[in-house]
C-alpha cells in the first residue's frame, strides 16, 4: 500500500466520484479506479457502495477514512518537523466565524513576516469548525468560546458585546414575536446566546430565517426583513451611518469571547506557532493602555 493510494481514496470519498477525484488530482480516471481496486484487494474488503451517480463509503470505507486521516496527518507532521523554523512555509488551514474583528490585523502582520505561508480560510459556525479541528481537517479555528473539550487547546482573542440589530431605532423584546429573526445556521455561538435568553424570557420568535453569511444577514436587516444578533464591532460603521440600529442584550447573554482553538495532541508546526504568536501579540496590544 502506498501513501498516495490513501490520498486518492480520500479524494474519491470526499467527492463521491472517481471522475471528480481524478480531476482534482490531475490523474486519468482509469488510474484512480485501479488504485481504489488495488486498495480494496489489499484490505480484502469493498470500501464503497457503487451506484449510477457515484460512490458512497460503506462501513469499512468509513473506518479506513479515519485511519487514513491519522496516517497522512502524521506524515505531514513529520515533514513539517524539518521545516525551517525561522522561515515557515506551506499551507495553514484556518476556520473562522465570519465576524472576527481582529482577524485582518492578525493576517496583515503575519503575511508581512512570513510571506511564504499560504493561509486558507474556511468560514463556518462554531460547532462545525470545532469538529473539523478535532477531525484534523483544520489546523485551527477562530470560534465563539469558551470551549470545553479534552482535545482542545484555546487562546483568547477578544472579548466583545453582542447586540440586537434592526432597522427600527427602538426595540422591545416582544418585537421578536412580530419580526423574523435572521440568524446563522445552528451551531452558531451568537445564536445559542440569543436562544438561551429567549427561552428564559418564555418568548417564541415569529420566525427564524437561517443564512450562511454575514453580508446576507446584515443586508436583509438593513432592508427591514427582520432582526439579528451580532458582535457590536461588526456593525459599528453601519450604526454610525444610520443604516441599522443596535440594541442592548441583557447580562449574562451579551458578553462573548472569540477564541482560537487547535487540537492539543497534534504536532505544533512552526507555521502554526508563529500564527498563534501573532494572535497573542495582537491581544496584548489591545489590552495594553496607551
Amino acid at each position: 500500500m502506498e501513501l498516495n493510494d490513501l490520498r486518492i481514496f480520500q479524494a474519491v470519498a470526499a467527492h463521491g466520484s472517481v471522475s471528480k477525484a481524478a480531476l482534482e488530482l490531475s490523474y486519468v480516471q482509469s488510474n484512480v479506479t485501479a488504485r481504489i481496486k488495488l486498495l480494496e484487494k489489499e484490505l480484502q474488503t469493498p470500501l464503497f457502495y457503487r451506484h449510477k451517480r457515484g460512490m458512497i463509503l460503506n462501513t469499512e470505507g468509513k473506518r479506513l477514512l479515519e485511519y487514513s486521516r491519522e496516517i497522512l496527518s502524521k506524515v505531514d507532521e513529520m515533514k513539517q518537523t524539518f521545516q525551517d523554523k525561522l522561515n515557515p512555509s506551506g499551507v495553514l488551514e484556518i476556520g473562522i466565524v465570519e465576524t472576527v474583528a481582529a482577524l485582518p490585523y492578525i493576517l496583515s502582520s503575519y503575511y508581512r513576516k512570513y510571506p511564504n505561508v499560504e493561509i486558507s480560510l474556511k468560514a463556518g459556525v462554531t460547532d462545525l469548525l470545532l469538529q473539523e479541528v478535532i477531525d484534523m481537517k483544520l489546523d485551527g479555528a477562530f470560534v465563539t468560546g469558551p470551549i470545553r473539550h479534552p482535545l482542545i487547546e484555546q487562546v483568547e482573542v477578544i472579548q466583545e458585546r453582542l447586540v440586537l440589530v434592526s432597522k427600527a431605532d427602538t426595540f422591545a423584546v416582544e418585537d421578536i414575536t412580530t419580526k423574523p429573526l435572521l440568524l446563522y445556521n445552528k451551531g452558531c455561538g451568537y445564536r445559542g446566546r440569543l436562544e438561551s435568553w429567549l427561552k428564559v424570557e418564555g418568548i417564541v420568535p415569529k420566525q427564524i430565517m437561517e443564512f450562511g453569511t454575514f453580508g446576507t444577514i446584515i443586508g436583509s436587516v438593513a432592508a427591514g426583513v427582520g432582526m439579528t444578533i451580532i458582535p457590536e464591532s461588526a456593525i459599528k460603521d453601519l450604526v454610525a451611518s444610520g443604516t441599522v440600529y443596535s440594541h442592548n442584550v441583557p447580562e449574562p447573554y451579551r458578553e462573548i469571547t472569540t477564541i482560537f482553538i487547535r487540537r492539543k495532541d497534534s504536532y505544533l508546526t512552526s507555521t502554526l506557532q508563529r500564527f498563534i504568536d501573532e494572535i497573542v501579540a495582537r491581544t496584548s496590544a489591545v489590552e495594553t493602555p496607551h
